[in-house]
């Protein structure tokens, strides 16, 4: 990744302002409009919904586009341009509110709306790597098969069961249950996958040798790595480990999750580097 000069002071800014960012914390919401009003020109957008949201980022002009909200709205804004095919050329800002952060703070944007800000006002533009895969999608992190629970939901939540708050109903259901396998279950919590994995045309793993996990994150300018955990029989299996532009990953149908949204399922899918694909502003160094 490399960082290039930064902002000037008269920039006019667009700053989106996700519907969650609002709903689950307006008082960073309201304190990063007021420091980036304070600081530049800015329009302020509050779209209702993705459809808003989507138009008011391809309407944006001259405005250097700034998300406030989540990773999911980082993501979405970062998907929106690529499938406009402007994200080379636009400079994405993002001050991070909400639930589920650390995506954005993992690329090094301040997850303190107060510190975000200021970074959208004086810092640096920073052209990052970005997965591009067969379907058009993008991941802007690490992406994960199987995938892990949700970072944003509470730990140890669980759902609802039908007929909370009436005992004789759960009596029943618990009973049913023991005496009917659940369908669906072996969803729930994922086991051993076999999958062909292959790194710039090389297999480093294949549909013989069942696999517990398969992980793809960001490396060196230019390529990813991969890590592949074979099942372990007996001893423990060492991961298997490569580097390269171009990622396949094949076999029986699959999910993935890539940043913080799920995918699929799917039989097989491409991922492949683009190098220095896209700009984030994030704080000058010191």
């Amino acid at each position: 990744m490399t960082e290039v000069a930064t902002f000037a002071m008269s920039d006019q800014l667009l700053v989106v302002i996700d519907p969650v960012a609002r709903r689950t914390d307006g008082e960073s919401v309201r304190i990063a409009k007021d420091v980036l009003s304070a600081g530049a020109a800015t329009k302020v957008c509050l779209p209702d919904g993705p459809d808003e949201f989507a138009r008011a980022l391809a309407r944006r002009g001259s405005r250097r586009p700034v998300v406030v909200g989540d990773d999911r709205a980082l993501m979405r804004a970062v998907s929106l341009l690529h499938r406009q095919r402007e994200l080379a050329e636009c400079v994405l800002s993002v001050v991070p509110v909400g639930g589920a952060l650390s995506l954005a703070g993992s690329l090094g944007v301040p997850t303190g709306a107060v510190a975000a800000a200021r970074a959208v006002l004086d810092g640096v533009e920073r052209r990052l790597d970005l997965l591009v895969d067969d379907s058009d999608g993008v991941v802007l992190g690490a992406l994960r098969i199987p995938p892990l629970r949700d970072p944003a939901a509470p730990a140890g939540a669980t759902a609802v069961e039908p007929g909370a708050g009436r005992p004789w109903l759960r009596t029943c259901q618990s009973l049913v249950r023991t005496l009917v396998p659940a369908r669906g279950t072996s969803s729930a919590v994922p086991g051993p996958s076999r999958l062909r994995v292959e790194v710039d045309g090389e297999t480093l793993v294949d549909l013989d040798q069942p696999v517990e996990g398969v992980s793809v994150m960001p490396g060196p300018a230019g390529v990813a790595e991969v890590e592949v955990r074979p099942v372990s029989v007996g001893a423990e299996a060492s991961p298997l480990r490569a580097v390269g532009r171009t990622v396949t990953v094949s076999g029986a149908h699959f999910r993935y999750r890539a940043d913080a949204a799920v995918s699929g399922p799917v039989r097989t899918r491409t991922w492949t580097v683009r190098e220095g694909a896209w700009g984030l502003t994030v704080p000058a160094a010191p």
